[in-house]
């Protein structure tokens, strides 16, 4: 191998060192001279810490409410039916605007052991805890005029409130609420059953009454 081939290999290595070099050291690199920017007005931009004042607005606050009727990227809820529960004419529809699941119930009753069951308890018929403490207590689930309302109207009670019933619109989202729907309509179900509902496989699993058991 000639001594070119070694001095050219060389003058090769020591230029990629010193390359390094130069891109590593300015890295970090403190300045007195003012930043570059190609762009100013996006890049030095005021920064305001909230409930702050500023003198770019006739108001001098720098928090800006939204503009009127402005609504979030996936927060229009034009579907009537499935966040307000009415139909086109603003009647309250008269079943869940959705397939109904075994899933569905599933998670009505989960959510209706966190929300309802303080007030409710477990089986709908109004003796929760919050009652069992002072609280005011609420209809039968299973009673008749709440066996007669329209699904879209028991959305809208769980969504606005009625009487000492608060709104839960802000806890409980459109799918859940319609879910817990579905689980009141099964205590319903349940208070108005008859032996020749459950189907005939499943009836050995019930238990005699104690009176007929002795």
């Amino acid at each position: 191998m000639s001594s070119s081939t070694i001095d050219h290999k060389h003058l090769l290595l020591a230029g990629v060192v010193l390359s390094a070099a130069v891109v590593g050291g300015c890295r970090g690199e403190k300045s007195e001279d003012a930043p570059f920017h190609l762009i100013s007005d996006m890049q030095n931009q005021a920064h305001r810490l909230p409930q702050s004042s500023s003198k770019l607005f006739g108001d001098n606050r720098s928090n800006r409410a939204p503009e009127a009727h402005t609504i979030a990227v996936g927060h229009l809820k034009e579907d009537d039916s499935f966040y307000r529960g009415v139909d086109a004419s603003g009647k309250p529809i008269r079943r869940v605007p959705f397939e109904v699941t075994q899933k569905t119930v599933d998670r009505g009753h989960d959510r209706f052991n966190i929300y309802c069951t303080p007030c409710h308890d477990k089986t709908g018929a109004g003796n929760g805890t919050a009652v069992q403490r002072g609280f005011v207590k609420p209809p039968q689930l299973f009673a008749e005029h709440a066996a007669g309302l329209a699904d879209g109207e028991l959305f809208n009670i769980i969504s606005k409130g009625q009487n000492n019933m608060p709104s839960y619109a802000s806890q409980i989202p459109e799918d859940d609420r319609w879910a817990i729907v579905t689980w009141v309509r099964v205590l319903q179900q349940s208070q108005a059953a008859k032996v020749d509902d459950i189907p005939a496989a499943e009836r050995g699993k019930l238990e005699a009454p104690e009176s007929e058991a002795k």
